[in-house]
């Protein structure tokens, strides 16, 4: 698996963030500062503005830690810092290794735990951790028992979504949204929606021959 894949992810990222951008925003002013989808869209508009550089880099961990970097950059907020952290710890992970399923399900859980620490957060906690970390545990579970390939990305896809929709249930901790207590009930957590979306975007990609 070559970096030359990174310009085709953006395409599916960009595309599926931008059909539920409505979607993403309603929920982001239910419970948030309502700016989340703008901020994601700023990020990814900058990403695809240097893919051709991201597609031929020499190693993914130099891929990653250019996308961590202008993510931080670009982005802005909360949601930039904890993007750019997850990204430029996968591009620790990954450096000088090859990569395949045991390098990502590697990289991906230490890219959450990183945003973990940054974020001073954790599951339960109505975040898109609720999302991240389901998905980085199924993914390291299904790696270390060889699910095949087929099946481990479908399970990714649909662990993400059942983080995304358990943040429904909970009570924020973290964020504006701590302040509405159960006011916070119902409503799905911006963040852990545009997770599950991109998570499911990457793994969409990955299942095409």
């Amino acid at each position: 698996m070559t970096t030359a894949l990174i310009p085709r992810f953006l395409d599916a990222i960009q595309e599926v963030i931008t059909d539920n951008a409505d979607e993403v925003a309603e929920l982001d002013r239910a419970i948030g500062d309502g700016d989340h989808v703008v901020n994601l869209q700023r990020g990814l508009t900058a990403l695809k503005a240097i893919e051709t550089e991201l597609g031929e880099a020499e190693t993914w961990s130099d891929a990653l830690k250019k996308i961590g970097m202008v993510l931080m950059s670009t982005m802005g907020g909360a949601s930039g810092s904890l993007y750019g952290t997850l990204f430029i710890s996968m591009a620790k992970a990954a450096k000088d290794k090859t990569m395949d399923r045991n390098t990502a399900s590697d990289m991906f859980s230490q890219g959450v735990e990183a945003v973990k620490q940054r974020g001073k957060a954790n599951l339960g906690e109505k975040t898109m951790l609720d999302t991240l970390i389901p998905v980085a545990n199924r993914f390291k579970d299904d790696n270390d028992n060889g699910i095949e390939y087929a099946y481990l990305l479908n399970n990714l896809s649909e662990q993400a979504i059942a983080g995304m929709l358990s943040t429904k249930s909970m009570i924020a901790t973290k964020g504006r949204a701590s302040f509405l207590g159960e006011r916070a009930i119902g409503h799905i957590d911006a963040g852990a929606k545009t997770s599950q979306l991109i998570i499911c975007a990457i793994t969409k990609e990955l299942s095409k021959p």
